[in-house]
């Protein structure tokens, strides 16, 4: 998703991070039937095609938008250090997956020098009412699901909240 600080959208796509050979959550899932030797490796790989996939899509939308000011991205919880921890972790090996995935993007977004600002899901729409000078931003992702039609769900409203929000902290 990617939006002005006045709220305009002006990109939405669907990245996929994994070549499609590859699983998609290798802490939580495939790494759980494997050797730990072998889900480390596993992980290993997933995490570099998670990192060319970033870099990819990134490039995609500095094609798509002339004018990147910087990437928005969910807080990533705390996690054991290694990998093996992660996958022995129950709480850990829930969440890994997913930090690994923004932690590609953001890597990606740093080797553009695009600033990364990590947003809380908590406090985000908040911050976006803010950015947009309204009482109520609903009426605002409402007006912006009509025009852009499906899909779009609470997951699209988060985005679009992080990317005003990360645009105005920015200096949009």
């Amino acid at each position: 998703m990617t939006a002005s600080g006045s709220g305009d959208l002006l990109d939405r796509r669907r990245v996929e991070l994994v070549d499609k050979t590859l699983p998609k959550l290798p802490h939580h899932t495939e790494g759980q039937r494997l050797p730990l030797d072998q889900a480390v490796e596993l992980v290993e790989r997933v995490r570099a095609s998670a990192e060319r996939h970033a870099a990819l899509a990134l490039d995609a939308v500095a094609m798509a938008v002339p004018r990147i000011l910087g990437v928005a991205l969910r807080k990533c919880p705390q996690l054991p250090p290694t990998i093996p921890e992660r996958i022995q972790n129950y709480r850990a090996q829930n969440v890994a997956d997913w930090v690994m995935y923004r932690k590609a993007l953001a890597s990606a977004a740093a080797a553009r020098t695009w600033p990364v600002h990590w947003y809380d899901a908590k406090s985000v729409l908040d911050a976006a009412r803010q950015a947009l000078r309204v009482e109520d931003p609903e009426a605002h992702f409402l007006q912006v699901r009509r025009a852009v039609g499906p899909p779009w769900d609470k997951d699209y409203k988060l985005a679009m909240a992080a990317a005003i929000a990360a645009a105005n902290a920015i200096g949009a």
